[in-house]
């Protein structure tokens, strides 16, 4: 199985064009749950040009893609709920259809098109509970349905610190909530630190670490009108690499920026005691909101994203001569204090036509995440952590939720439910 230096570029490609379509209003998606649908597509098509095509979506060749989506179904993450189905009308099967349905892995569950609220329910049970409605309806024209469903609900190894919402300002952000919440110091489950990157110029980033193998990115650009697209890709490259190698991306000293406020700092310098003669320390100090987000996006008559050679291959194995189709993901997020959340269904449809005690120096930055910036969530595998980049399953290193996050809530103290 190829590893995640293969494949975590490839979803950070597809992720940019989700993010794309999603715009650069508040939103949650799971870049990866919409590319194992098209993935688990490859063997229904036949033609050269509808595989080309599918291969240019997915980004990579396209047997090694559905290899790589049969996998990651076989073998889930510990920290990551991942499930498959496709249902079909009864009466509707065909040969071609039939040798599809049995080349896809064994754990994608499979039967005659259940009722709506039998599809509701699957929702429920893999996702955690976080959603509760199957994203395409089922009405008489509907042939068939292939779905995946991501969820994950952990706790931060170390919790935040709940402080007042006056510490993330200026921010207009600030006059909205009550609490915010304050990343604990020197504790390296909370990594903060400035770094510069090609798509987004100076960043400041917070990673948290997660109960089991998960890590949670934080990444705001100091410049405040960059696109989106710049600044979540730059933050897929930041927290993949860290996750896959702790120290990975190279970081900005403190002592290179000047004192005083910068667009989303404060740095100050002070004395340090038990420190050698001439030593300089630097800390960064991360104040964030708590934020939630639930996001249905629509991912139809966009060649950026696939889902047309998708459908178009699963309607030739039916013989459908004529057919529209829908595709829509469902995805709600939640950070807190004490932990994070999400869950994506991503839904495509089918449908007959007729949808030492001595001075030094220090510096402190304190950063304020106050104007939109991006979240990525990250697997790895615990037993090795992300300080040790050799895989052992092929979730290692790959992005599995991220958001663009221009809301917040309040900062409150209530665990996810396992």
């Amino acid at each position: 199985m190829d590893t995640a230096t293969t494949w975590a570029p490839v979803l950070a490609r597809y992720a940019e064009r989700l993010h794309a379509r999603a715009g650069s209003g508040h939103h949650a998606v799971s870049p990866l749950g919409a590319w194992v649908v098209l993935a688990l597509c490859v063997p229904a098509a036949r033609e050269q040009r509808d595989r080309d095509a599918l291969g240019r979506a997915l980004g990579a060749d396209p047997d090694a893609s559905f290899r790589m989506a049969s996998s990651l179904l076989g073998d889930p993450h510990p920290l990551v709920s991942a499930a498959a189905g496709v249902w079909l009308a009864a009466g509707a099967e065909t040969p071609r259809f039939a040798a599809w349905r049995a080349m896809l892995p064994e754990v994608v569950e499979s039967g005659d098109l259940p009722n709506q609220a039998a599809l509701d329910a699957w929702a429920a049970a893999h996702t955690l509970g976080l959603i509760d409605r199957f994203p395409i309806e089922v009405t008489p024209t509907l042939v068939c349905v292939l779905a995946s469903a991501l969820a994950t609900k952990v706790s931060w190894e170390v919790p935040f610190e709940i402080v007042d919402a006056g510490e993330i300002e200026p921010s207009r952000w600030s006059e909205t909530v009550r609490g915010v919440l304050r990343a604990p110091q020197k504790d390296p489950r909370h990594r903060q630190f400035l770094a510069r990157t090609e798509r987004a110029g100076t960043v400041c980033v917070h990673l948290a670490r997660a109960r089991g193998g998960l890590l949670v990115g934080s990444v705001i650009a100091a410049e405040e009108d960059l696109p989106p697209g710049d600044v979540l890709a730059a933050a897929e490259e930041i927290v993949t690499a860290e996750a896959a190698e702790r120290g990975r991306m190279p970081r900005l000293s403190l002592f290179d920026l000047p004192a005083g406020d910068g667009p989303v700092w404060s740095i100050h310098e002070g004395p340090i005691e038990d420190a050698a003669p001439g030593r300089r320390e630097e800390r960064v100090v991360s104040v964030l909101p708590a934020w939630r987000a639930a996001t249905t996006l629509e991912l139809t008559q966009d060649e950026d994203l696939g889902f047309d050679e998708a459908a178009r291959a699963i309607a030739s194995a039916l013989e459908l001569q004529r057919f529209t189709y829908e595709a829509r993901q469902a995805c709600t997020a939640r950070y807190s204090a004490v932990g994070f959340e999400a869950a994506a269904v991503t839904a495509l449809g089918v449908r007959t036509a007729a949808l030492v005690r001595r001075r030094g120096v220090v510096r402190t930055a304190t950063v304020r995440f106050a104007h939109p910036y991006a979240v990525v969530a990250v697997a790895f595998d615990d037993d090795r952590g992300p300080e040790r980049p050799t895989a052992r399953t092929p979730w290692q290193g790959l992005p599995v939720f991220s958001a663009w996050v221009t809301e917040r809530s309040e900062a409150e103290r209530d665990p996810p439910q396992a």
